[in-house]
């Protein structure tokens, strides 16, 4: 089996060692020093590849924007952004450190301007003006990486983790003063196969709705 602690030092590799460090322990834990530790190098010597911390960063950036799928300019945008949407969600599950990063960094590598030029072009080629491209754009970013947001901080994880948590929270409910919650755990969110990360799709699907309509008005005007 090949050894990867035997791979010469590079950038690429250096920056793949720092994906597995913040997947494993989060940015905090991503230091020159720890990430020297994971590739079996001396502190000093990465600085052959990398300049500082903020240009590890940007290439972290550039790596999760790697993992998404590009759209396509099919002229099918609903399609398109689904799948891009889906993927970005993810990519974001498996590194959760990085959805308040992607949209920070002011140094895009090439990985990162494929994806919004892919994006933006299935987009004008669905028929979208450029001004409406943007909007779509936004919105669906705001919806993605919101629900990104929610579902990584959830203190449960899958169909049924709900009920493994609301006990505690229930007895605090029972006393009357909140009828509307009581109501929503008991007829909802705490039946069997209750899955937050359904609403992802079911999200989705209204903000696509919107696009579509908006993009049929202008058609039609």
């Amino acid at each position: 089996m090949y050894d990867v602690s035997r791979e010469p030092l590079s950038r690429d590799r250096v920056l793949r060692a720092a994906l597995a460090v913040a997947d494993e322990g989060g940015l905090d834990r991503l230091t020159i020093r720890s990430l020297a530790e994971r590739v079996g190098a001396k502190p000093m010597s990465l600085y052959h590849y990398v300049a500082n911390k903020d240009d590890i960063l940007d290439g972290l950036v550039d790596l999760v924007f790697a993992e998404i799928e590009l759209p396509e300019p099919t002229g099918d945008w609903r399609a398109e952004m689904t799948r891009r949407a889906r993927s970005a969600r993810e990519v974001l599950r498996r590194h959760p450190w990085s959805i308040g990063l992607l949209e920070s960094r002011t140094s895009p590598g090439p990985a990162t301007l494929r994806h919004h030029d892919a994006t933006i072009g299935a987009l004008r080629a669905g028929g979208f003006t450029v001004a409406q491209t943007a909007h779509a754009y936004a919105v669906l970013d705001a919806f993605v990486y919101g629900f990104a947001i929610q579902e990584a901080s959830l203190p449960f994880e899958g169909p049924d983790g709900a009920a493994e948590v609301a006990g505690p929270i229930i007895e605090l409910m029972q006393a009357g003063e909140y009828p509307h919650m009581v109501e929503f755990a008991t007829e909802h969110a705490l039946l069997p196969g209750y899955d937050f990360g359904a609403e992802f799709g079911f999200g989705l699907d209204l903000v696509l709705d919107g696009l579509g309509r908006m993009l049929a008005n202008v058609d039609a005007s």
